[in-house]
């Protein structure tokens, strides 16, 4: 047989017979020849192998792995092996075998003759002479032992049996295969070694392998031993001051532990200037005097040194002086916001009051509102317009109540929690603390943020605020607290119950209107670098803006807008195409683009079986059309618009109210047995709910049964119960405003809710009619184009008939954007 391996002459091996065996892969191992070696097996495949083995010849083929694979191919494995013989099998209680095996001899594989139900191979045993014992490998042999005895003195981890082994072998093979086995190394490295078949080439490779290794522990073994010169040095000196200390109070000469070192004599005067009781200085000192006594370089004196100087930044008694004059201060308040009338009426009224009052506390505002209405950029405000520094905790997500109140200086990084670290970045303790996004926050395990958040917020509590990481109390009383959220819904109510809530409205295009030509358009315009006569924008191209290009209870997107509009003047009065820029609603398409919404349209002419509802979304109030259809059936009723529960259930209220009053109506008393009736939302992509489209259900309902029109320009809200009482709802003041923007005159609304149209800005009450209802009654003489009660009474020739009215666009009357529409 020719050998092809230029490394390994002929006289090396014996390949005169082969034998097919059973594959067990090893993942991270590599035996050699005449060493046992044991380990577990947890493989289905690799313990059916074994098992065979122990049934037949108890030899076994182990291969190593060349990947990690959980179920290797033939291909994942290195072609050079061990013949191995089971000396002990023994079964594991997780299903799995422990086995101890001797290697016999390398082999080669030639062929997997067998994949499943495990791998079988038919390989070459190879059978090795001993080099011959030149001069030269004796020398070498001596290298090997010299080298491993080096690895054994720098690691310290061989068994000493294994090292007389080593010295003990004369054979240059076998002592390159016996060290290998005895390093640590990886798979790769050692299947390197045992696929090299001549024995000089081996020894040689695995000296290669030592001295690298060997260099690599001495490099560890330096630095090691700097480390400890160190530490010893470290403890030398800390010996010697104690020493030194102990003398020093002996003699008398030296009473004060705190005056042996500057550091410590720096802290210690620090201490005794802070505005703090006793007690907490004793405490600080305390700490102070383990400071002392411990190494510099000590992790506990790095714990106590950064505690101390978070105490020390903190602005004990340190105040800013407030601004007491009245009108100056709302002043700074109306000039930065328009038509934050209530939020302005707070600050003042806790201004007159610290003035008059000797018990002066902090007040604590919760600023409830849509997005973009400006709760955030407020807070500020209020802070410049009292003269108090401002700070900002984002709550948003906060769910570990560590971030409130600090963790215990017991955990590794332990640090203040928010409050704390709000409080040392404004630098007094009167200063205005904004709470953002109160209503995000969530709890779980690690615990509930919200609850202490109770001691913050009360003013009964709050002088005396202990967080876990200061734990000295901290005096919160005079901070003026400003919390925002966009809901009430997802806050705590004892939390709600230590706020004074003040809420914010969507804005009305007019607000919008006078916001955009006060404040964002010389705002943006600065921010672009452009002046007012470079650039302006007319009225109607506001309008334009807030009617088409945003739609939104707040600003944001109308800045957003008229940022765009700056951004592309400011490119092209760059590129010389312009050099001044007047938009209007002619142009301004080609500043922002096509429009992207249309606005909320009424109908153009009355029907039958439409009715104008009106919703609350997130970005304001608009009409919410009711449809309904009735034909022939067998008494179905179908709801259909993505309606959710709660407006599923005032549907059948509705219908359940019609069924009452069908006599008076002069309908059929059975029509809901062979009448079917559809209830329908348009724009079924819009979710919506609530109870207060019961009024508008109710009236569409008789409108279909009795054949009369609706109103056309009437606009219905109120929830209505199965006996015809309308009830009161909520987001009244946004309805309007979404009635008067669509084209509504007449608005029909609980008598409960007479006390809102208050709110509704004098414009638009101005161009509304309101007619306040207590029932069903009320509702539809006004709803409807005839009284249904008068026609009830008419003779069958007399009564109306179906109106071939055509059908309104749908663009006309739908709400044109993807928000949730709550009728409550």
């Amino acid at each position: 047989m020719k050998n092809t391996n230029p490394n390994t002459p002929n006289k090396e091996l014996k390949t005169t017979y082969t034998e097919t065996l059973p594959v067990a892969p090893l993942n991270g191992l590599c035996i050699f020849p005449l060493i046992p070696l044991h380990f577990d097996v947890a493989r289905e495949e690799s313990i059916k192998a074994l098992n065979f083995a122990m049934r037949n010849t108890q030899r076994v083929l182990l291969l190593s792995q060349k990947t990690d694979a959980k179920h290797p191919s033939p291909d994942d494995l290195y072609d050079f092996g061990v013949i191995a013989e089971i000396k002990q099998l023994v079964k594991l209680a997780n299903g799995g075998v422990r086995v101890l095996v001797r290697g016999l001899c390398r082999a080669k594989v030639l062929d997997i003759t067998q994949s499943k139900p495990f791998l079988q191979a038919t390989a070459k045993p190879i059978t090795e002479h001993h080099a011959r014992n030149t001069i030269e490998v004796k020398g070498l042999i001596r290298k090997a032992h010299d080298e491993f005895e080096q690895y054994c003195e720098l690691l310290a981890k061989i068994p000493q049996e294994i090292i007389t082994e080593v010295f003990s072998h004369n054979d240059a093979g076998r002592i390159a295969d016996k060290i290998m086995s005895a390093v640590i190394a990886n798979a790769e490295t050692k299947q390197k070694i045992l696929s090299t078949l001549n024995a000089k080439t081996r020894i040689i490779k695995v000296i290669e392998f030592l001295e690298y290794e060997n260099s690599l522990l001495e490099v560890g073994a330096s630095v090691m031993r700097k480390t400890s010169d160190k530490l010893r040095e470290n403890e030398r000196a800390y010996f010697l001051r104690e020493q030194m200390n102990i003398i020093k109070r002996e003699l008398g000469e030296d009473t004060d532990p705190f005056t042996q070192d500057s550091e410590i004599t720096e802290y210690k005067a620090k201490i005794d200037e802070l505005n703090i009781s006793e007690e907490s200085k004793e405490k600080l000192n305390k700490d102070l005097s383990r400071l002392n006594k411990m190494m510099p370089n000590s992790p506990d004196s790095s714990v106590i040194r950064n505690y101390l100087d978070t105490i020390l930044e903190l602005p004990f008694g340190k105040k800013t002086t407030e601004n007491t004059n009245l009108s100056h201060t709302e002043s700074i308040l109306k000039k930065a916001h328009y038509g934050m009338e209530d939020v302005n009426q707070h600050v003042l009224e806790f201004l007159a009051v610290r003035q008059l009052s000797a018990h002066k506390r902090g007040q604590i505002l919760c600023l409830v509102g849509p997005p973009g209405t400006g709760k955030t950029s407020v807070a500020s405000t209020i802070a410049k317009a009292m003269n108090r520094n401002f700070a900002r905790v984002s709550l948003g997500g906060v769910r570990d109540e560590a971030e409130i109140r600090g963790h215990r200086r017991t955990y590794i990084g332990a640090m203040p929690g928010r409050i704390i670290k709000a409080l040392t970045s404004a630098k007094t303790d009167n200063c205005v603390i904004l709470l953002d996004e109160i209503d995000k926050m969530s709890s779980d395990f690690r615990g509930d943020p919200a609850s202490s958040l109770l001691e913050v917020l009360d003013a009964e509590q709050n002088t005396t605020f202990k967080d876990h990481y200061i734990e000295i109390p901290v005096d919160l009383s005079d901070i003026f607290f400003i919390a925002t959220a966009n809901t009430l819904d997802t806050i705590p109510r004892p939390l709600l119950d230590r706020l004074e809530i003040v809420e914010l409205s969507t804005y009305t295009p007019q607000e919008k209107h006078a916001i955009a030509k006060g404040f964002l358009i010389p705002k943006q315009r600065t921010f672009a670098g452009l002046t007012a006569k470079q650039l302006s924008i007319n009225l109607t191209a506001i309008d334009e803006i807030i009617n088409y290009y945003t739609r939104e209870s707040g600003v944001r997107n109308l800045e957003r807008s008229i940022s765009k509009i700056c951004r592309k003047c400011a490119r092209k009065l760059i590129e010389n195409q312009a050099k001044t820029f007047k938009i209007t609603n002619k142009n301004i398409a080609d500043f922002l683009g096509k429009r992207k919404y249309t606005l909320d349209l009424i109908p153009k002419t009355d029907q039958i079986g439409l009715i104008n509802g009106l919703a609350w979304t997130r970005v304001g109030g608009c009409i919410l059309p009711i449809e309904v259809n009735v034909v022939k059936g067998t008494g179905k009723l179908q709801i259909t618009g993505n309606l959710g529960k709660i407006m599923d259930e005032s549907v059948k209220a509705a219908l359940s109210y019609v069924r009452s009053i069908a006599p008076r109506l002069g309908l059929d008393d059975e029509f809901y047995k062979n009448t079917d009736i559809h209830v329908h939302a348009p724009q079924s992509a819009t979710p919506k709910d609530g109870p207060s489209a019961g009024s508008a259900i109710a009236t569409a309902i008789i409108s279909a049964l009795a054949n009369i029109p609706t109103r056309h320009n009437v606009a219905l809200t109120g929830e209505v119960s199965i006996r015809g009482r309308v009830l009161p709802i909520g987001g009244f003041k946004e309805k309007a405003l979404g009635a008067y923007t669509a084209g509504v005159k007449t608005i029909i609304l609980p008598a409960e809710n007479k006390k809102d149209i208050d709110d509704v800005p004098q414009e638009v009450r101005d161009n509304l009619e309101f007619i306040c209802v207590q029932n069903m009654d009320e509702v539809l003489p006004q709803a409807l184009n005839i009284n249904p009660y008068i026609i009830a009474h008419m003779h069958d020739e007399q009564k109306p008939t179906a109106l071939s009215v055509p059908p309104t666009p749908m663009t006309d009357y739908m709400p044109s954007d993807g928000n949730l529409a709550n009728t409550n």
